[in-house]
């Protein structure tokens, strides 16, 4: 663990800077060590949270004494005279003091993009494993996490079942389309989804705000011929469209499209949000592409709607590259599970007679995987320090 060396005042006490075995140096000002200050008063003990508001610090904080030990950091606060202690992990953890200059598109420290060289069985978990065991739970919540999707194999071949998935890590987000929804032929369907015919990489219900950020699909029933599930990473996509043509990147993430869902008498749905979404810091967030939704593009300039209508076409050749994809033919039992704002999902067509192709869908929230995989994660490095 890195050890904390020295700690000095500087900025006449607006700051105080820190100096590690490492040779870094990072500093930290007065009032968001104030703020952040981990004490009983300032925050919660039952539950992490702050019982202050920024009001309630007064605008000329400033350190008027640090003391450094190579576990701990105290610092002691003006003009209210108040001490507190940082553990220097939480500190370096923390530190901001750092080179903040990303090109548009990074992806989080824990985001692995892929390919069609991707194997599944990489990303694959048992059914029966997940449900008794909270480390192979926690690894297969990982690798949604870190590759955006993953299989599941060994599950019961029941209706319903995939609600049982859902529940191993959050809860189900119930749409028009019903807590869960089917996807297999219908005579007058109202979606696309619910013919045989193939279907190209995309996001669901991007006409959404906000959108379900999880999706899982769980076989009942496939004796059809065709009907392969394919996968494609969109931060992925998103990238070498940047890399083969950063203006086209800039046009779809700086311009929102729009999607629209019409299906039902009852139901009208409508979102504005860019293809390719950003945080202002060029973070990559999401993916929204379904050209079955795609609504009249109206918020581009009419000096760049050319060069957008090509940078989208070459992202949907890109999406639609076979060196993209993955691919896998789902038996009955087995499901798989996508972050809806990352990894596009499609088929191949299959034939309506001469066999079957049952398949049922739900959605759920990414807060709560990611709130689930934290707690198994923090329950194993307990387990592993005891």
């Amino acid at each position: 663990m890195t050890t904390l060396v020295s700690a000095r005042s500087i900025e006449h006490g607006d700051a105080v800077a820190l100096e590690w075995d490492d040779g870094a140096v990072t500093r930290f000002h007065a009032v968001w060590l104030r703020d952040n200050a981990l004490d009983e008063q300032t925050r919660s003990p039952a539950n992490g949270q702050r019982l202050i508001t920024l009001n309630d610090i007064a605008p000329s904080t400033t350190i008027d004494r640090v003391r450094a030990a190579p576990a701990s950091l105290t610092v002691r606060f003006a003009p209210e005279g108040r001490s507190v202690s940082f553990p220097v992990r939480w500190l370096r953890e923390n530190a901001y003091d750092r080179d903040h200059e990303r090109s548009p598109g990074w992806a989080a420290p824990d985001v692995e993009t892929w390919d069609a060289a991707l194997d599944a069985a990489r990303v694959t978990g048992d059914y029966s494993a997940i449900a008794r065991q909270p480390a192979a739970l926690a690894a297969w919540l990982g690798h949604v996490r870190r590759y955006g999707f993953a299989k599941l194999t060994g599950g019961p071949v029941r209706s319903g079942a995939l609600i049982e998935v859902a529940e191993r890590f959050g809860y189900v987000r119930e749409t028009n389309y019903g807590r869960w929804f089917e996807v297999r032929t219908e005579v007058n369907p109202t979606n696309l989804a619910y013919t045989g015919a193939g279907l190209q990489p995309h996001t669901d219900n991007p006409y959404r705000d906000p959108v379900p950020t999880l999706q899982i699909l769980y076989c009942l029933e496939n004796s059809a011929a065709g009907g392969d599930s394919a996968v494609v990473d969109g931060f992925r996509a998103a990238r070498r469209l940047r890399d083969e043509d950063p203006a086209g990147f800039d046009l779809l993430s700086h311009h929102c499209a729009r999607f629209e869902y019409r299906g039902a008498g009852d139901v009208r749905l409508s979102a504005r949000r860019p293809m390719i979404e950003l945080a202002p810091d060029g973070e990559l967030v999401a993916v929204r592409f379904n050209n079955r939704s795609t609504a009249p593009i109206t918020d581009v300039p009419f000096a760049d709607m050319k060069a957008y209508y090509a940078a989208y076409r070459r992202l949907g050749e890109i999406v639609e590259d076979p060196a993209m994809a993955v691919t896998f033919h789902l038996a009955p039992g087995e499901s798989f599970i996508v972050d809806n704002t990352r990894v596009l999902h499609g088929r191949t067509g299959y034939a309506a007679s001469g066999g079957t192709r049952w398949f049922q869908g739900c959605y759920a929230d990414k807060d709560g995987l990611l709130s689930t995989l934290s707690v198994l994660r923090a329950r194993n490095l307990a387990a592993d320090a005891a």
